[in-house]
Protein backbone atom coordinates (compact mmCIF):
# COMPACT_ATOMS: atom_id res chain seq x y z
CA UNK A 1 0.00 0.00 0.00
CA UNK A 2 1.63 3.02 -1.63
CA UNK A 3 0.95 7.05 -2.58
CA UNK A 4 3.13 8.70 -4.44
CA UNK A 5 2.75 12.53 -4.68
CA UNK A 6 4.56 14.78 -7.58
CA UNK A 7 3.57 17.74 -9.71
CA UNK A 8 5.41 20.10 -7.25
CA UNK A 9 7.48 22.94 -8.33
CA UNK A 10 8.30 26.78 -8.49
CA UNK A 11 5.16 28.73 -9.31
CA UNK A 12 4.29 32.22 -9.42
CA UNK A 13 1.54 34.27 -6.97
CA UNK A 14 -1.44 34.14 -9.33
CA UNK A 15 -0.21 31.33 -11.63
CA UNK A 16 -1.37 27.11 -11.35
CA UNK A 17 0.18 23.91 -10.84
CA UNK A 18 -1.52 20.87 -10.30
CA UNK A 19 -0.22 17.82 -7.81
CA UNK A 20 -0.80 14.52 -8.12
CA UNK A 21 -1.50 11.32 -5.68
CA UNK A 22 -1.32 8.09 -7.46
CA UNK A 23 -2.43 5.55 -5.18
CA UNK A 24 -0.65 1.51 -5.75
CA UNK A 25 -1.91 -1.56 -3.15
CA UNK A 26 -5.41 -0.66 -2.92
CA UNK A 27 -8.58 1.21 -4.30
CA UNK A 28 -9.14 5.16 -4.27
CA UNK A 29 -12.47 4.50 -4.96
CA UNK A 30 -12.65 2.60 -1.19
CA UNK A 31 -10.91 5.32 1.28
CA UNK A 32 -11.01 8.68 1.36
CA UNK A 33 -7.77 10.53 0.98
CA UNK A 34 -6.40 13.73 2.26
CA UNK A 35 -3.49 16.24 1.33
CA UNK A 36 -1.15 17.80 3.91
CA UNK A 37 1.30 20.57 3.97
CA UNK A 38 4.45 21.28 6.19
CA UNK A 39 5.85 25.16 6.14
CA UNK A 40 9.33 25.56 7.19
CA UNK A 41 9.81 26.09 10.59
CA UNK A 42 5.52 25.41 10.90
CA UNK A 43 3.71 22.14 11.72
CA UNK A 44 1.98 19.79 9.19
CA UNK A 45 -1.58 20.70 8.61
CA UNK A 46 -4.19 20.08 6.58
CA UNK A 47 -5.15 21.59 3.45
CA UNK A 48 -8.38 19.42 1.89
CA UNK A 49 -9.92 15.88 1.69
CA UNK A 50 -12.27 13.98 -0.33
CA UNK A 51 -14.48 11.17 0.46
CA UNK A 52 -14.17 8.23 -1.96
CA UNK A 53 -17.70 6.71 -1.46
CA UNK A 54 -19.62 10.28 -1.95
CA UNK A 55 -16.90 12.66 -3.57
CA UNK A 56 -17.52 14.94 -1.06
CA UNK A 57 -14.41 17.81 -0.47
CA UNK A 58 -13.53 19.58 2.47
CA UNK A 59 -11.02 22.04 2.40
CA UNK A 60 -8.92 24.46 5.07
CA UNK A 61 -9.99 27.87 5.57
CA UNK A 62 -6.52 29.22 3.98
CA UNK A 63 -7.21 27.87 1.09
CA UNK A 64 -10.79 27.63 -0.10
CA UNK A 65 -11.61 28.74 -3.26
CA UNK A 66 -8.43 28.65 -4.30
CA UNK A 67 -7.56 24.87 -3.98
CA UNK A 68 -9.56 22.04 -5.69
CA UNK A 69 -9.52 18.31 -4.24
CA UNK A 70 -11.04 15.92 -7.06
CA UNK A 71 -10.27 11.87 -7.91
CA UNK A 72 -10.14 10.08 -10.80
CA UNK A 73 -10.64 6.18 -9.85
CA UNK A 74 -10.01 5.09 -13.31
CA UNK A 75 -6.18 6.58 -12.91
CA UNK A 76 -6.51 5.71 -9.32
CA UNK A 77 -5.00 9.43 -8.26
CA UNK A 78 -5.92 12.42 -6.20
CA UNK A 79 -5.37 15.59 -7.48
CA UNK A 80 -4.94 18.92 -5.76
CA UNK A 81 -5.17 22.02 -7.98
CA UNK A 82 -3.74 24.58 -7.13
CA UNK A 83 -4.80 28.13 -8.22
CA UNK A 84 -3.98 31.35 -7.35
CA UNK A 85 -0.78 30.12 -5.36
CA UNK A 86 0.43 32.75 -2.21
CA UNK A 87 4.14 33.04 -1.02
CA UNK A 88 2.72 31.87 1.92
CA UNK A 89 1.19 28.17 0.39
CA UNK A 90 5.08 27.35 -0.18
CA UNK A 91 5.35 24.14 1.78
CA UNK A 92 6.18 20.37 1.41
CA UNK A 93 2.59 18.57 0.35
CA UNK A 94 1.63 15.42 0.97
CA UNK A 95 -1.16 12.83 0.83
CA UNK A 96 -2.72 10.47 2.91
CA UNK A 97 -4.99 8.16 3.94
CA UNK A 98 -6.72 6.46 7.18
CA UNK A 99 -6.88 3.41 4.89
CA UNK A 100 -9.92 3.20 6.75
CA UNK A 101 -12.53 4.39 5.68
CA UNK A 102 -14.36 5.70 2.36
CA UNK A 103 -15.28 8.89 4.14
CA UNK A 104 -13.52 12.16 5.35
CA UNK A 105 -14.41 12.72 9.03
CA UNK A 106 -15.12 15.70 10.71
CA UNK A 107 -11.82 15.95 12.43
CA UNK A 108 -10.47 15.07 8.82
CA UNK A 109 -7.23 17.42 9.38
CA UNK A 110 -5.77 15.95 12.21
CA UNK A 111 -2.62 13.60 11.84
CA UNK A 112 -2.71 11.26 14.10
CA UNK A 113 -5.23 8.31 12.03
CA UNK A 114 -3.64 8.68 9.03
CA UNK A 115 -1.49 5.49 8.10
CA UNK A 116 -0.42 5.66 4.78
CA UNK A 117 1.84 8.46 3.56
CA UNK A 118 3.41 9.61 0.04
CA UNK A 119 6.38 10.92 0.10
CA UNK A 120 5.85 14.58 -0.23
CA UNK A 121 6.41 17.23 -2.81
CA UNK A 122 7.87 20.73 -2.75
CA UNK A 123 6.03 23.34 -3.87
CA UNK A 124 7.58 27.05 -3.80
CA UNK A 125 5.46 30.01 -4.78
CA UNK A 126 7.81 33.14 -5.53
CA UNK A 127 8.13 35.78 -8.29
Amino acid sequence: VQLQASGGGLVRPGGSLRLSCAASGFNLDRYAVAWFRQAPGKEREGVACISARDGRTYYADAVKGRFTISADKAENTVYLQVNSPKPEDTAVYYCATEHYTPYCSSSWYILLPYQVWGQGTLVTVSS
